[in-house]
């Protein structure tokens, strides 16, 4: 039963592993189905060589257990929230990849400070505020995707497919299980460019607008250009 997105999360879970973006067990990629209403994700704390296809466990939209004999992962209520909120997205996945972790940890959002970022993301990676000590008593991981979804307001979730959890850990997204990849691999590529240039300027300033712009949406949107049609 759902074989098939089965079959994608455990290679979208088996690439993170691969683009050294997880250890341990520090990390969870999901995919959605619409048609069925359903989610695959990673089964909570097994570590990835031990993951398999069969052991991925699909939900449906409100938690419960559809397919599979383990437990879904504990951020699943997370994932689950991004998804009910944000229609465009097929699939999500949440690292603590080292440099994107730092900014979080720090409290700090990713500035945008050149071109190399503003090709993925338009303008900084967010950071959103921590759930409050009661959202974490009541809900936890339900209220970490919640806070995501409220920063989002009003905002498409697409021009920015990231986000950075307060004390926490990034989440990104994507219309597809590969843009979901690729933006998490991006993410802590441009975290990692981010801390250098800090290092190497302390005082450096943002990219300019005209140019941010230019490079997103050269790539992104009706009037995109970059690449074969």
């Amino acid at each position: 039963m759902h074989q098939v997105l089965k079959e994608t999360v455990y290679e979208m879970n088996r690439a993170l592993v691969e683009e050294g973006l997880v250890l341990e067990t520090w990390g969870n990629a999901s995919a959605a189905d619409r048609s069925e209403n359903v989610v695959a994700i990673k089964p909570s704390g097994v570590q990835y060589d031990d993951l398999t296809a069969d052991s991925i466990v699909v939900v449906d939209f409100e938690g419960r257990v559809v397919s599979g004999e383990l437990s879904p992962s504990v951020d699943t209520p997370a994932h689950l929230a991004l998804y009910r909120a944000f229609h465009g997205i097929n699939a999500v996945i949440h690292t603590h990849s080292h440099h994107a972790t730092a900014f979080a940890q720090a409290r700090r959002p990713i500035p945008c400070f050149g071109t190399t970022h503003a090709d993925y993301f338009h303008g900084e990676i967010p950071l959103v505020a921590a759930p409050s000590h009661e959202e974490v008593v009541e809900n936890y991981e339900h209220h970490i995707g919640d806070r995501i979804v409220r920063h989002f307001s009003g905002k498409d979730p697409l021009v920015c497919p990231a986000a950075l959890t307060a004390g926490h850990a990034p989440f990104v997204w994507g219309r597809s299980p590969a843009e979901a990849l690729e933006n998490a691999v991006v993410l802590e590529e441009v975290a990692r460019m981010a801390l250098h240039t800090l290092a190497v300027n302390p005082a450096a300033a943002p990219l300019e607008d005209y140019l941010l712009n230019k490079h997103f949406f050269r790539k992104h949107g009706k009037d995109a250009y970059y690449g074969q049609r």
